[in-house]
């Protein structure tokens, strides 16, 4: 469901990464991309609000499987960890 942040709520929540952490964009869930970030501008929304426009820098990879599990775009299909059973012996 989209909604709307102001940059100031997209600042605080960046604050809490890396600051040396690169930013990709997250595009497509169904068939999901990670892209460059691109240009900043600012204009007006539809609805004549200002707002802010992070154009598209162009397509990096596809987007890594965790990412899209995290952003729950796509189920974790990881088989589970199992344990080795061992042989039991039979008596004769």
């Amino acid at each position: 469901m989209p909604q709307n942040i102001t940059v100031r709520e997209l600042v605080q929540r960046l604050q809490t990464y890396d600051d040396d952490a690169v930013i990709r964009l997250a595009v497509n869930p169904d068939f999901p991309f990670a892209h460059y970030p691109g240009t900043l501008t600012e204009g007006l929304d539809d609805d004549g609000r200002r707002a802010v426009f992070l154009g598209d820098g162009g397509q990096q990879s596809y987007l890594p499987r965790p990412v899209a599990v995290a952003l729950r775009w796509t189920t974790d299909t990881t088989a589970p960890q199992t344990r080795r059973r061992t042989a039991r012996a039979t008596a004769r």
